[in-house]
């Protein structure tokens, strides 16, 4: 069993949906979590880990302002004293075919998807060279890998996430920093639920598990990329797709 007591951890986007799910199941392998959404958004993340008897905090952070991003990692260090788990989740859609999207459409994806990942991994790479090891799971996307009509900046985004993590692991795997990706495929959440239902029941059919994945699937692969079970593993991209993506 995945053992994660005495580590603190800060999740991105742990409002609700692939992150809640995350922050969730860290808390439930021991971990302290740190909670962050825009605003008061975690709260009740962090609410439902303590009513389990877990523990967590929420925290505002708006990963495309590094004001927000300087005062998360120095709040989490003067209270826990340490980061041991980084996952960059936040992220955000603005859809539209290329020929109309706007180019304010296309920088607000780039800076919460891409930039807001740079930024935060940034900021903790420090503390976690002074304790000498750490874990930095990056949210990507199957879109990343395949690309997707109407979507070209945020599979930009996803796609651009991927390089970076196999670039800063390489950088920073002599002092036992771990940096990986999670590539999720269609998953039932909220933004999923936004889309027809025949349409859902289209993509169903093309993943050869015939199912949407679930929050918890992404989690469960996040929560062994923490863990001491993959120490052994960076700069790797764990598609978690049903096989949508081969």
């Amino acid at each position: 069993m995945i053992d994660l007591t005495g580590r603190v951890a800060v999740v991105t986007g742990a409002s609700r949906g692939i992150g809640r799910a995350i922050a969730t199941r860290l808390a439930a392998q021991g971990a302290t979590v740190v909670a962050a959404a825009r605003g008061d958004n975690a709260a009740g993340t962090a609410g439902e880990i303590t009513a389990a008897g877990g523990k967590a905090e929420a925290a505002a952070v708006d990963v495309s302002d590094t004001a927000t991003i300087e005062a998360l990692v120095s709040g989490t260090l003067a209270r826990h004293g340490r980061i041991d788990i980084l996952v960059n989740n936040a992220g955000i859609t603005k859809d539209q075919l290329m020929l109309r999207m706007k180019r304010d459409d296309w920088d607000a994806v780039i800076a919460t998807n891409l930039t807001g990942t740079f930024a935060l991994t940034q900021a903790v790479l420090k503390p976690m060279i002074r304790q000498k090891g750490g874990r930095i799971i990056c949210i990507s996307s199957v879109v990343g890998q395949s690309g997707n009509a109407g979507q070209a900046n945020y599979a930009a985004s996803k796609a651009g996430i991927i390089g970076f993590a196999k670039a800063v692991a390489q950088e920073v795997a002599s002092r036992n920093i771990t940096v990986n990706v999670v590539a999720p495929g269609m998953v039932d959440t909220d933004m999923t639920r936004a889309i027809t239902e025949t349409t859902r029941d289209e993509w169903a059919s093309r993943i050869p598990l015939k199912r949407l994945g679930t929050p918890d699937d992404i989690a469960a692969a996040v929560c062994f990329l923490a863990s001491d079970e993959a120490a052994y593993i960076t700069g790797q991209v764990l598609a978690v797709n049903g096989g949508m993506y081969m």
